[in-house]
């Protein structure tokens, strides 16, 4: 169900971090996350499969999975999280290569992860482009006989109109000239609009893939993904969870990138992930 209230101002959630918490240095004094990417952690009755963290645009493993990749280790996962996409022209930052070539490193991880585990299938749970990319895995590099479920946050299905851009650009002739143009230093951004042939075909016939289970969030204040709803995955597939971020609390409004600091949206995917865990969600989850 889509909710039609109107919000005012951002809830900030408790999110009590502490960096003693979430980090550790190294020998080399560089931070790595506490339980994130343990290749020595071995999956548990409750948590039988692996889970793997995948990145959107621009960020990178360390920055989006501050908050949740801790999170769902000390719940008991063994939780893995990979940078993909990198250029040579921007190194610094990631998720910028072509999502076909994202997907081929993601591949190669899950393939490493499940030889480290001993398990035979994993979860993964992607943020804004990190929803995208592998689904590109999925549908055809043979990852569906690799993944059990799929939460994706910030979700960009059917991709975005960039609040009417696209349809302008396209109107004034300026569409590829302009794609051509961001193609330079960012080859996955056209990728993401709506229409875009990576997109046709990727969507084609179909949006999920058979024997995986789906848990997508959106959010109606998502400025990034336009219209919101193209974050809806629209198979008739009894697997596929659509979930608006405030049905589940009409005081979270926290837009795209903030998704990933949520207390509500990890409720809502680790009940997803572990049938045992709580599954209904309400605002008093901002607090935890």
């Amino acid at each position: 169900m889509i909710t039609a209230l109107v919000h005012t101002s951002p809830v900030s959630p408790n999110l009590g971090i502490k960096r003693t918490d979430y980090t550790v240095e190294n020998a080399s004094g560089r931070n790595r996350h506490v339980g994130v990417n343990d290749w020595s952690c071995k999956p548990t009755a409750k948590h039988p499969r692996p889970v793997v963290l995948v990145h959107g645009l621009i960020l990178n493993k360390d920055l989006t999975w501050l908050y949740m990749g801790p999170r769902f280790a000390r719940e008991g996962y063994c939780v893995f999280s990979l940078t993909y996409g990198q250029v040579p022209e921007l190194p610094l930052v990631a998720g910028l290569d072509k999502l076909e070539n994202g997907a081929q490193q993601l591949s190669v991880f899950v393939d490493k992860v499940l030889a480290a585990t001993g398990a035979k299938k994993l979860d993964l749970v992607g943020h804004s482009a990190g929803t995208l990319m592998p689904r590109y895995y999925l549908r055809f590099l043979g990852g569906a006989s690799k993944v059990q479920k799929f939460a994706g946050f910030g979700a960009l299905v059917h991709g975005t109109s960039l609040h009417s851009l696209v349809p302008l650009t396209i109107a004034l002739g300026l569409y590829d000239p302009v794609t051509h143009l961001t193609n330079v230093l960012c080859r996955a951004c056209s990728q993401f609009l709506s229409g875009s042939p990576f997109l046709t075909k990727l969507n084609a016939g179909h949006d999920t893939v058979p024997g995986v289970d789906y848990h997508f969030i959106v959010t109606e204040t998502d400025e990034i993904v336009t219209p919101f709803v193209n974050g809806f995955l629209k198979d008739k597939n009894p697997r596929v969870e659509n979930v608006v971020l405030q049905d589940l609390c009409p005081l979270d409004v926290l837009e795209h990138m903030l998704l990933i600091l949520d207390p509500i949206v990890f409720h809502s995917i680790n009940g997803f992930l572990t049938p045992t865990a709580k599954r209904e969600i309400s605002c008093l989850d901002l607090l935890h």
